[in-house]
Order: C-alpha cells, then structure tokens, then sequence
C-alpha cells in the first residue's frame, strides 16, 4: 500500500472510531441528563443501575431493547426513541471510560 493511501485508510479509521472511542472528559450530548436517575457516585442505594464502567454494548443492546418496546420500562423507551444509534453509541461509550 503507496504511503498516501496508507495515511488516508488511518485518517478515515482514526476519524471513523474517534467519538466512540474518544476519552473526553465531557459528556457527549444527552449523557448528562441519564445521571438524573442513573447514579454517577458508586454505593447510592438505588434500584436503577448504574452507567459508569458498564461495557459499552451492554448500553447500547439495553438501549435498542427499550427503543424497539422488547424491554418494558416506564420511561427509558421514550428516552430511547429520542436518541439516534450514533447517540447512543457516543454516550454508551463515553460511559463505558467512566470509572
């Protein structure tokens, strides 16, 4: 592979995979608003489990599963159906880095 093309393919995989693997200590739009039930501090009593440190697939299945009514819920498939795949992949994975 010519040295050009090479730097394109890394530039468009690089840029591809930027925000779902990005480390940004900001919240993609709408993650901010999921710590309103969601607790962000470990040890809350609370039966709405947490985000923080859950693998990201697991967001986004839960996710799909609530926007598709698979999963019943009182609000998450309103919240879902609010949200496009690539919110939700960006907010899953930036919750996914939290720790």
């Amino acid at each position: 592979m010519r040295a050009p093309r090479l730097f394109v393919v890394l530039a468009v995989v690089i840029g591809w995979g930027g925000v779902a693997i990005s480390a940004s200590p900001e919240p993609p739009p709408g993650a901010s608003s999921c710590s309103g039930c969601h607790a962000a501090k470990p040890g809350v009593d609370t039966t709405i489990p947490p985000l923080t440190g859950r693998k990201a697939a697991d967001i986004v299945a839960q996710m799909q599963a609530f926007k598709t009514g698979q999963k019943p819920s009182t609000v998450m498939d309103r919240i879902a159906k609010g949200l496009t795949d690539a919110e939700v992949e960006a907010i899953a994975a930036w919750y996914a880095q939290q720790k």
